[in-house]
């Protein structure tokens, strides 16, 4: 029997790893901050208030891949943004069973939630560039889709009942 493999993403400050750790603590599935899966050089570019490009992310998106693969048909949940179609498919490509989760959410909303993180690699400054590159998932993706706006308790149920 197959469990859920899901990649829960979305643009920074839109609450992925809160989520992500949620949906699988719900699901008893394991958890991977896709945060941690950057190599060293992306996490320096992006603390510089440099955007990454396809190029910088591609290690990232193949290191992402390779945990989903490494779950296969066992499930687990991975915080990973995948904006773009072309990250996406790539993480499908791992394992037919991946699934997207998105978490909707309005700029203003999402900066204001990464000014809030004074730890964290990521500047609030870098929000606004994650919303150009931003490729809703299309109808072919079954995509779960989920407001930012919502408690966590309320997505993992929107989660929950879309499985």
């Amino acid at each position: 029997m197959h469990r859920p493999l899901l990649v829960i993403g979305g643009v920074a400050g839109c609450g992925k790893t809160t989520l992500a750790a949620a949906v699988a603590d719900a699901l008893t599935l394991p958890f991977r901050d896709g945060d941690d899966l950057h190599p060293p050089a992306n996490k320096a570019r992006m603390a510089a208030g440099q955007p990454l490009g396809d190029d910088d992310r591609a290690p990232w998106l193949d290191a992402c891949a390779a945990q989903l693969a490494a779950w296969g048909d066992g499930g687990g949940v991975i915080s990973a943004s995948a904006l773009k179609r072309a990250y996406r498919d790539r993480l499908y490509a791992a394992h037919a069973g991946v699934r997207y989760v998105l978490i909707a959410i309005t700029p203003a909303l999402a900066t204001a939630r990464a000014a809030a993180r004074p730890d964290h690699f990521w500047p609030a400054a870098l929000t606004i560039s994650q919303f150009a590159i931003l490729e809703p998932p299309t109808p072919d993706e079954a995509a779960i889709v989920v407001a930012g706006e919502w408690p966590t308790a309320a997505q993992v149920a929107a989660v929950q009942a879309a499985l």
